[in-house]
């Protein structure tokens, strides 16, 4: 089971999401911490699971769920950032519920923010579309349109579902070297989805703040990982 929770009731309609789960680089957790923390975003709910590892992170003295959403009614922007590795037998259940949650709220699109694997990444981004006129629209922001390849993870399959139920889907891309974590992918994210939605955010700081919040994010996903398998090393015997 997998539920998405509100702390109290919003009007979310017309408003763009932006997911960043952790994948190649950790991408998306940097830019989207980044993001929330920049943008002084409300924490309005969290997505449980008896799935996740049972984990509560703790931030200034303060417990939270791992996996929150945040606002911003200025940008119209909501953000989902996790602070673990999304178990590989919960993807299916995550990607249905998002779309559920983006049909339910009358969301008008969503962008997922990741990295590209490569041996030599360059400054350029890549994206793909739920459809031919979001393409369009990327390709004008100058991000180069994926015409063969895969795409894989919660984000392929909510763009999958975009394309089913015509909901406005973008992946937006940027190579990383996968043997490491660099603060300038996330950064090269955030230029780019600038080009596609108004945020006004400055990156000048992220690229001054690289070392801290790389020790940060890895750090986070550090002590999950290590208390989720304490916890079934406890179990198991």
């Amino acid at each position: 089971m997998i539920e998405i929770k509100l702390n109290d009731e919003y009007k979310l309609d017309g408003y763009t999401l932006i997911e960043g789960f952790p994948g190649a680089g950790l991408v998306g957790p940097m830019a989207n911490s980044y993001i929330i923390e920049k943008l002084d975003m409300e924490y309005i709910g969290y997505i449980e699971s008896d799935s996740f590892p049972p984990i509560a992170a703790v931030h200034d003295g303060t417990p939270m769920f791992p996996v929150r959403l945040y606002k911003s009614d200025k940008y119209k922007i909501i953000v989902v950032i996790s602070e673990f590795t999304i178990p590989t037998e919960t993807i299916y259940q995550l990607a249905n519920e998002v779309i559920n949650f983006i049909r339910k709220e009358g969301i008008g699109q969503v962008i997922s923010i990741g990295g590209m694997p490569t041996q030599k990444p360059t400054e350029m981004a890549f994206g793909v579309a739920s459809t031919p006129e979001l393409n369009k629209k990327i390709k004008a922001a100058g991000v180069n349109i994926i015409g063969e390849g895969v795409v894989a993870g919660v984000s392929a399959l909510v763009l999958a579902n975009g394309m089913q139920f015509k909901i406005p889907v973008i992946d937006l891309l940027v190579q990383v070297d996968p043997s490491i974590m660099d603060p300038k992918y996330a950064v090269l994210a955030i230029v780019n989805l600038r080009k596609i939605i108004k945020i006004d955010i400055d990156t000048d700081e992220l690229e001054k703040e690289a070392e801290i919040v790389e020790a940060k994010v890895r750090e986070i996903l550090k002590k999950t990982r290590d208390s989720h398998e304490s916890y079934k090393n406890a179990v198991d015997a």
